[in-house]
């Protein structure tokens, strides 16, 4: 029983990151829609379900080489869209373009920035001794559920960040790739 316990923990762990891009993401709409929560939502809990399926199947003999670099992958990713945001953020409004964070390529990259460190949790999925279809269901379980509800929440603080949500957003998603890298280094 303590396999469940630890792969719930390490699940909801994974979702954290895309709470906040979600946030990010429901506070850049004008208006929420349950199609585009669910939308986020599959993107994100597909990725971190499909990331440790693909990291055990790639077994523990490449889990030292993909290790030395995904972090720099997932920093480089979220500080690009981050900055990008960020710039975007004192655009005049009307030389800004229309934001799409709910674009599929922009939701793809988002999701595999994200769920890298899920990749590397699947190299060692088995230490948990639970079965690597249940763990992969429970991770993309929570990064869905976590993943709408930050759209909806997002959208809700959106309205008080009114025209700065992108700085902030970006800013977010900065911080994200920051702590990503940080980790992964401190690791070292």
């Amino acid at each position: 029983m303590s396999g469940f316990l630890e792969i719930i923990l390490v699940a909801v762990s994974l979702a954290m990151d895309c709470f906040a891009v979600s946030v990010t993401g429901g506070a850049l709409v004008k208006k929420p829609r349950l199609g585009n929560a669910l939308k986020i939502g599959g993107f994100f809990g597909g990725f971190q379900a499909l990331m440790p399926l693909i990291g055990w199947g790639i077994g523990f003999g490449f889990k030292r080489y993909i290790e030395n670099f995904d972090h720099w992958i997932a920093f480089a990713l979220l500080l690009g869209i981050g900055l990008k945001m960020i710039i975007e953020s004192f655009k005049k409004e009307e030389d800004k373009k229309e934001k799409n964070i709910l674009a599929n390529y922009t939701l793809l990259i988002l999701a595999v920035a994200t769920s890298i460190d899920a990749l590397i949790i699947g190299l060692g999925i088995s230490i948990f001794k639970v079965p690597i279809a249940y763990s992969v269901l429970i991770i993309g379980f929570f990064a869905f559920l976590f993943s709408v509800t930050g759209y909806f929440i997002g959208h809700k603080v959106g309205k008080f960040l009114k025209n700065r949500v992108e700085l902030v957003g970006g800013i977010v998603l900065i911080g994200i790739g920051a702590k990503i890298l940080i980790e992964h280094l401190i690791r070292i």
